[in-house]
């Protein structure tokens, strides 16, 4: 399956996309962390529609907006992971979550006593479509701005930006 890009000049950088025929599959700032992580090497620099509604949708976002819509997104990872950012995806704009509180909901759907907000951590940190599936949005249990793969000065001001 081909993979294209496109970047997006951010009000906090320079953003690079990345999609595939089902869907926007990352979303990274420059330079972050696992930056371009599940792109393949064979890929083309080309606009598309999922780019253009990319983009659109980041123009309301970084305009103060709530976008009231999503591109189409392929998520990439692990059934853990996909269902950590499906929760990510019902943090409402302008809310924070906290790692505990997401590592509850999980275990409560699995059946277990109790999961590690540690392994909510890796899977949040491990999302490759930043700000739409909002893992700025997650803090930790008293609030801190804990870890985030785009720098904590960037997640200041995303959840500055919603407020």
């Amino acid at each position: 399956m081909m993979q294209y890009t496109q970047k997006y000049p951010s009000p906090l950088g320079e953003i690079l996309l990345a999609a595939d025929e089902q869907g926007l599959r990352g979303l990274w700032f420059e330079g972050q962390k696992y930056f371009a992580y599940n792109l393949e090497k064979e890929h083309e620099e080309r606009s598309i529609p999922v780019f253009e509604k990319t983009s659109k949708w980041l123009d309301e976002y970084f305009a103060g907006a709530k976008p009231d819509f999503l591109p189409p997104l392929h998520m990439i990872g692990t059934d853990f992971q996909k269902r950590v950012w499906e929760i990510l995806l019902k943090i409402p704009y302008g809310k924070t979550m906290t790692y505990k509180e997401i590592a509850g909901k999980v275990a409560q759907e699995r059946g277990l006593e109790r999961m590690s907000p540690q392994a909510v951590g890796g899977a949040v940190g491990h999302n490759a479509i930043s700000i739409i599936i909002p893992c700025h949005r997650v803090v930790g249990t008293n609030g801190s701005l804990t870890g985030y793969a785009g720098g904590l000065e960037r997640k200041m001001r995303l959840l500055q930006l919603e407020r």
